[in-house]
């Protein structure tokens, strides 16, 4: 099957090409490589180094006629989307929309879009949030997400198109960017590794839905080729402090770090956890990673990489 990803160097997307060019796809990638890596990038996919919004898109999907588009390329940061709510847009919104476009004309059959099951919901009523939980975006990230899911069905009504939205909780795993992507998981762990202190936000009884990036891949390709559409939650359905995460890492990486509380950052939800049940009940899809042997993973890509 022929496939574009978009994002496909960045940390999700390069796993997920990885993983469709080992299942025999023919893959082509889009990525501007602003906070992608050329290292990432999978030697069998064709690579296009392109922004999201060029006005060269077009000529890309006329070249690939991809049956599948999966959408991944997004500003992620939800800080620098409160710094910049016009950036976030630009890319999230308009980005999405050029992206869609092209799918619309090119006879794409189907697109998977990389969503947030955090950023969306805002703060929780019910624990974990269902799809059906209503949606109060507290950083313009949010919004964006929604957007573009909205944008979503109207394609949908007015072409025919296929679309599965993939609220994802917080991933982590190897090759996240503690720079570019800002994963506490990845920035913990590289300062931990380099012997440096890192600051917990706030009290740090903040939760989260951490799930291993693998897992992730395993919910895109469940959806990519049956039948399904609509909106999916992709985690764990268990919550997480970021005191406890600390713990685990300053555990795993032997540092001798203490806990270390800084102002809390706006934007940031005080609990985040989603109900997966929806994806484990229809595709028979499961998390399989547990915290702990995700996270000793991590450490270790963390570790060869500072070698």
């Amino acid at each position: 099957m022929k496939i574009l990803v978009t994002g496909g160097a960045g940390f999700i997307g390069s796993h997920l090409v990885d993983r469709l060019i080992l299942e025999g796809h023919e893959v082509a990638v889009v990525d501007n490589l602003s906070t992608g890596k050329r290292r990432n990038l999978n030697r069998d996919a064709r690579f296009y180094k392109m922004d999201i919004q060029s006005w060269r898109l077009p000529r890309v999907f006329r070249r690939e006629r991809p049956l599948v588009l999966m959408h991944l390329a997004a500003q992620m940061d939800v800080r620098r989307s409160v710094e910049d709510p016009v950036f976030d847009a630009q890319v999230n919104i308009l980005g999405t929309l050029n992206v869609l476009e092209q799918a619309v004309r090119h006879g794409t059959r189907k697109v998977v879009f990389a969503s947030s099951g955090g950023a969306i919901y805002g703060e929780q009523d019910a624990f974990p949030a269902p799809e059906s939980h209503p949606t109060r975006p507290l950083s313009p990230y949010g919004i964006s997400k929604l957007t573009g899911e909205q944008y979503l069905a109207y394609y949908r009504r007015i072409s025919g198109i296929h679309y599965v939205s993939l609220r994802y909780g917080n991933v982590y795993g190897p090759r996240q960017d503690p720079e570019g992507e800002a994963g506490v998981v990845a920035i913990f762990t590289q300062k931990m590794l380099n012997g440096e202190q890192p600051v917990i936000n706030g009290n740090g009884r903040q939760t989260r839905d951490f799930i291993y990036v693998d897992d992730v891949v395993e919910a895109n390709l469940a959806v990519m080729g049956k039948e399904v559409e609509g909106i999916y939650n992709v985690g764990t359905s268990e919550e997480t402090s970021v005191n406890e995460l600390f713990r685990l890492l300053a555990e795993l990486t032997k540092s001798g770090c203490k806990e270390l509380h800084g102002p809390a950052k706006k934007g940031e939800q005080v609990r985040s956890v989603i109900d997966t049940r929806k994806l484990r009940q229809e595709l028979g899809w499961d998390p399989r990673m547990s915290l702990r042997e995700g996270l000793a993973r991590t450490v270790e890509y963390f570790r060869g990489e500072k070698a």
